[in-house]
């Protein structure tokens, strides 16, 4: 369950370069942090109206586990409640979303990538922000909910509590293709967002091991030649061949949530004119001496 739900999270886009399209006002982004926060807010609420503290147990979970995610939904209202008196009446609708849990287990499994790309969106955007307060404001948020992919991570997963010494940032053009996977349709009314979304990309194994071989499969609509495979860890990006078969040979050295996405190009920095896919969400667990877990 857990390969399958990370094999969804794909069509994100990490880089490290400012995209090619202009750069959004504050407005925008500000627009586009409340429609991933709408997401979030949907996915909370509806997965406990759905899951009583007793499912939670049945599923092995202590019955702590269920309160805090009760205080994480409360956390997700409150930004949904503060970005929309920031936006006023600028701010978009909720959509309609589909998430593809079926008990807690896979609920738990699913928030973790949800919250890490929610926390690599908001870095990602930052750089746009040149208001001083409303950058304080985006900062409070992002840390809030980086705190609270590390509990998941660690205290419900059993993995690690962050992914090294540096967030790995996602671009707006990545985080909200990825979003786009769970929203089915959005109120005609809502205000365009400076969005451009990728070919998904699909892998073969999300936690693989280190020096293994993995398939990728995307629509290269472009024809674009040569390709790598780059992967994002941190502000740190690693490349690796594809061959004509779809296969890449998994590097070492990588901790934790990684990005991997199919590029056009092997040096840094990348740009989303760069980006011939979107990204596949990849795990490598590693225990508190750092070294490498079992990963299936």
């Amino acid at each position: 369950m857990y390969t399958q739900l990370l094999l969804a999270l794909a069509g994100a886009s990490a880089v490290i370069a400012a995209p090619a399209q202009s750069a959004p006002s504050i407005t925008q982004v500000l627009q586009y942090a409340l429609s991933l926060e709408y997401l979030e807010n949907s996915f909370y609420t509806g997965a406990l109206e759905k899951y009583d503290t007793q499912a939670f147990i049945d599923s092995g979970f202590p019955d702590w586990v269920r309160g805090r995610f009760e205080q994480i939904s409360e956390n997700e209202q409150t930004h949904v409640k503060f970005l929309q008196g920031a936006l006023g009446a600028s701010a978009p609708q909720p959509c309609n979303y589909s998430f593809p849990y079926t008990d807690p287990k896979s609920f738990v499994t699913l928030s973790m990538g949800i919250e890490g790309v929610g926390a690599a969106a908001y870095l990602g955007a930052s750089k746009y922000i040149t208001d001083p307060g409303t950058l304080l404001a985006a900062a409070s948020i992002l840390s809030v909910e980086q705190r609270q992919v590390g509990w998941v991570s660690s205290a419900v997963l059993k993995h690690q509590p962050w992914d090294g010494a540096f967030q790995t940032p996602l671009t707006i053009n990545g985080a909200y293709s990825l979003a786009m996977q769970f929203i089915t349709s959005c109120p005609s009314s809502n205000p365009p967002l400076p969005v451009t979304t990728f070919p998904a990309l699909t892998v073969s194994e999300t936690s693989p091991q280190p020096g293994s071989t993995i398939t990728i499969s995307f629509n290269n609509a472009n024809n674009v030649s040569p390709t790598y495979l780059a992967w994002f860890n941190g502000l740190e990006v690693v490349f690796t061949n594809i061959d004509t078969n779809g296969a890449a040979q998994v590097p070492s050295g990588l901790h934790g949530t990684v990005y991997v996405g199919v590029v056009s190009s092997d040096q840094t920095p990348l740009s989303d004119a760069d980006m011939v896919s979107g990204l596949a969400i990849m795990q490598f667990p590693y225990d508190s001496m750092a070294s490498e877990t079992d990963n299936q």
